[in-house]
């Protein structure tokens, strides 16, 4: 299985505040830790949201936003891509985390979906279809 862990804006990470080398430090570790043990798929941290856009959809239409985003809550800083065997093992992980904020935090975690998960409407020439677009995906990295 695989989760998302999604590390959630805080005042200080939307004002651009750069962590300090301790927690950058630590962070390594962590990260270090999850590759060791096979976890980690993805991690990367987030510029703020004021360096951000949004595209909102209303039928044909399309709208940009510019960033900043006012609710600092429903932000997102950073993220992982863990693949575990439950969600209880992703917990686990995200537990032995050093807080990624200067401040209190808050994580996310959040199961992705699979290709079975889909079910029938996922017809196997939807499935070649994305076979070949991940194998594409790998080719580029």
């Amino acid at each position: 299985m695989r989760f998302m862990v999604i590390v959630k804006a805080t005042p200080e990470s939307e004002a651009g505040q750069m962590p300090s080398q301790e927690l950058l430090a630590a962070m390594g570790a962590y990260n270090e830790e999850l590759a060791k043990a096979g976890v980690i798929l993805a991690g990367e941290g987030l510029h703020p949201s004021v360096k951000g856009a949004r595209v909102q959809f209303s039928g044909k239409q399309r709208t940009v936003v510019d960033g900043p985003f006012m609710e600092t809550k429903e932000l997102i800083a950073g993220f992982w891509i863990f693949k575990v065997q439950s969600l209880q093992e992703a917990i686990d992980w995200v537990k032995r985390c050093p807080n990624p904020m200067v401040s209190d935090s808050e994580i996310e975690i959040r199961q992705v979906f699979e290709p079975e998960d889909f079910g029938e409407c996922f017809t196997p020439e939807l499935q070649e279809q994305e076979e070949r677009l991940r194998a594409q995906m790998s080719g580029q990295s």
